[in-house]
This record gives structure tokens, C-alpha cells and sequence, in this order.
């Protein structure tokens, strides 16, 4: 049976809304560029570290942190390569077909960077 923390989601919840927010309001008042890097904040991953941090303790915080970072690092290349992909889908598609072939890029993206570096 799954088990939710509801700690953890409210972390997540908090630390991801607010860094959605913040990336808004700073893309409104000081250009999208400079929204988007802290767009690329990653919420989620500090959220899940301090979440993880209540069920282990020790070397099996360092082991479970270590794949999770392995894994955030994945999806962050991923990220920029579809972020690149992104301004160019776009600007060629429209914005929502263009989200929708960087989605799927993405989706094939991260799998094959993860295979390639660090198998099964």
C-alpha cells in the first residue's frame, strides 16, 4: 500500500508554487529571460532531499540522496536540451504545438541520457 507524507507534499507544494510564483513575477516585471532562470529553480529537488532526510538517516541518506541526485541531474540536462528545442518548436509551431513536441522530446531525451550514462 502506498503511504503519503503529507509533510512532504506541503513541502513540495511550498517550495514549488513559490518558486512558480516567484519566476512570474519576475518574468512580468524584469523580461522572461531572466524569469526563466529561476523557472529552472529546482524546488522539487531541495523538497524531496528535505523530505528524504525524515525517513533515513546516515549512509542510507547518502546512498538514497546520491541516486536522487544522479536522477536530478537527468532531468536537468534534459531540461536544457528541451528548453533549447523549445525556442525553436515555438517560434516554428506555435506555443502549443511547440510545448507538445518539446514534452515528447523530452520524454525520449531523458530515458536515453540516463541509459547512456548510467544503465539500468
Amino acid at each position: 500500500m502506498i503511504s503519503i507524507d503529507v509533510f512532504q507534499v506541503l513541502l513540495r507544494f511550498l517550495f514549488g508554487g513559490s518558486a512558480v510564483v516567484a519566476a512570474a513575477l519576475i518574468a512580468k516585471n524584469f523580461g522572461g529571460r531572466l524569469g526563466g532562470i529561476f523557472a529552472a529553480f529546482p524546488a522539487v529537488y531541495l523538497a524531496v532531499v528535505i523530505g528524504l532526510s525524515r525517513e533515513y538517516k546516515g549512509s542510507d541518506l547518502l546512498l538514497v540522496s546520491e541516486q536522487l541526485s544522479k536522477g536530478a541531474f537527468v532531468g536537468m540536462l534534459a531540461n536544457i536540451c528541451c528548453a533549447i528545442a523549445a525556442s525553436y518548436m515555438i517560434l516554428r509551431y506555435g506555443w502549443k504545438k511547440g510545448l507538445v513536441y518539446t514534452l515528447f522530446l523530452w520524454i525520449i531525451i531523458a530515458p536515453t541520457i540516463y541509459v547512456t550514462w548510467f544503465g539500468f
